[in-house]
C-alpha cells in the first residue's frame, strides 16, 4: 500500500508541536521509509509525533514514529518504537 491521508489524524497540537495518529495495512518498515509521509509534507513538520497503528489487516502493532525531517518535499520518520512487544500472561 501507500500514505493514505484519510488516515492521518491530529490528536493535539501545542506549542508549534502536533501529535498525530496513522493507522495502515503496511509494515512499519515501509511507513519509516523516507519519502512515505511526503504527500502529507505541508502538515508535518520535525519534531512531530505519529503514534500509529500497522499491519492492521493481520496482527496489528503500535508505536511512535518520530518525524526527523518535514522540508523541501521529503518526510522522513525515524524507525517505530514499538509499544507492547511483549505480553508475558
Amino acid at each position: 500500500m501507500a500514505y493514505q491521508s484519510k488516515d492521518l489524524s491530529v490528536l493535539a497540537y501545542a506549542n508549534g508541536f502536533t501529535l498525530w495518529h496513522y493507522t495502515t495495512a503496511d509494515t512499519a518498515a515501509s511507513v519509516d521509509t523516507a519519502g512515505y509521509f511526503n504527500p502529507a509534507v505541508d502538515m508535518l513538520r520535525a519534531g512531530d509525533i505519529i503514534i500509529a497503528n500497522v499491519e492492521t489487516s493481520g496482527t496489528t502493532k503500535g508505536g511512535l514514529f518520530f518525524v526527523s525531517q518535514a522540508a523541501s518535499g521529503v518526510v522522513d520518520v525515524n524507525d517505530m518504537t514499538q509499544i507492547g512487544a511483549t505480553d508475558a500472561d
